[in-house]
């Protein structure tokens, strides 16, 4: 046990110290973006908007983040991604505040737009951010750090969350939100000023070339859509199958869901490391983890028994621990013949874009089409996505023998 747990402490060494305060940054944010799991609940009982005007403001969400990716990613090349990182902190942290006195229809579609705009112009810099603070051989571990972060801010927020509706009431959720992130951007002046931070891999590209021109990144790019639609359906549509069809309690899928960020905590940074230390490539390793994800909605639909959707969340889970991290690092990579905000900015949007088809289309299958049919479907996107995967390895293929 104790050689165990020296192994796994040693997964961590030899990140910069800039890679961990990002990584503390990035956890206080996204703990603090508690308001997110508790909108819909928020939306329909205390302003008693109908499920449909739900819809539509959940649609703006998505669209905000759109919009946000793309705008960072511009700004990031143009102004660096240091006061886009800090700008759109402080300005999420007063948005959150701000929306609380939000009440009608209309102005609640504007102002998640405008939140979300605002918040995931982030994303893109913070990539980049994290690109320059890591050394080349470990880049894919340092995005697994960011992950675990993201992880535990999404474990610790709905908690935390849970207990402020309890005590405060939901404007005490904004208020908390917003604060938060002023926090998060106070220790950002604080550690990862220019002047105090020390750049690892500076890439300075002086023509570069233009992502549209990239036609392994546009295939890379549908494949990555394709395992963000079918990715989400674990955190719309699987919970309702837990629900209706195996009669789980919201504890069972509560404790089965949490199995997900548990195993992620306890073993993403040990598989990484170690897949990285073999030969397989990037896109070998995108390819198994959209097939895992793939091969979850197979075996949930085998066999009634109930012992399935625990391997159904394994195989997802083992399939989301190797696919971020390795598209990730795949995409830095890949920006750097280019504008590395902009490459990271169109890798946001390719989840981003997920959220707006992937969480409304699932709902519409299964009410069309009932659950074991929407896992048909999804098991197809799936196999689609994969021949994109396989284009991709042909491309670097050809790409490497003509270097």
């Amino acid at each position: 046990m104790k050689k165990l747990y020296f192994n796994y402490l040693n997964t961590f060494k030899g990140l910069s110290n800039e890679v961990w305060w990002l990584a503390l940054i990035t956890l206080i944010n996204r703990a603090g973006t508690m308001v997110i799991p508790f909108l819909s609940l928020y939306l329909t009982k205390s302003l008693n908007f109908s499920l449909k005007d739900v819809g539509w403001i959940m649609t703006c969400f998505g669209l905000g983040s759109v919009v946000g990716s793309w705008l960072g990613g511009k700004l990031t090349d143009k102004i660096g991604f240091y006061k886009v990182m800090k700008v759109s902190l402080f300005l999420t942290g007063l948005l959150f505040i701000a929306l609380q006195f939000v009440n009608t229809f209309l102005g609640f579609c504007i102002g998640i737009f405008l939140v979300m705009l605002v918040a995931d112009t982030f994303r893109p810099a913070m990539f980049v951010a994290l690109n320059s603070y890591s050394k080349p051989e470990n880049k894919t571990r340092s995005v697994t750090l960011i992950r675990l972060a993201i992880n535990l801010g999404f474990s610790a927020g709905p908690a935390v969350g849970g207990l402020i509706i309890t005590s405060l009431d939901y404007s005490g959720l904004f208020w908390v939100d917003g604060v938060t992130c002023i926090l998060a951007t106070l220790l950002l002046v604080n550690v990862l000023h220019p002047k105090k931070a020390k750049v690892l891999d500076e890439i300075k590209v002086e023509n570069p070339t233009s992502i549209f021109s990239d036609s392994a990144f546009w295939v890379f790019f549908v494949g990555m859509f394709v395992f963000g639609f079918i990715f989400l359906q674990y955190f719309s549509t699987i919970p309702l199958y837990y629900k209706d069809v195996h009669h789980l309690t919201e504890l069972e899928i509560g404790l089965i869901m949490g199995m997900n960020g548990f195993l992620i905590f306890l073993l993403e940074m040990p598989l990484i490391k170690w897949l990285e230390e073999s030969k397989y490539t990037k896109e070998l390793l995108m390819f198994l983890g959209l097939l895992l994800t793939g091969l979850s909605f197979v075996v949930i639909n085998l066999t009634g028994w109930v012992g399935i959707l625990i391997v159904g969340m394994l195989l997802m889970t083992i399939g989301e621990m190797i696919a971020f991290p390795f598209s990730n690092a795949f995409v830095m990579e890949r920006a750097k013949k280019g504008n590395q905000g902009e490459y990271m900015a169109y890798y946001s949007i390719a989840f981003s874009m997920s959220h707006i088809f992937g969480h409304n289309s699932g709902m519409q299958l299964i009410d069309n089409i009932g659950f074991d049919n929407t896992w048909n479907v999804m098991i197809f996107l799936s196999i689609i996505g994969l021949l994109f995967l396989l284009m991709l390895m042909r491309i670097i293929k050809k790409e490497k023998v003509v270097a």
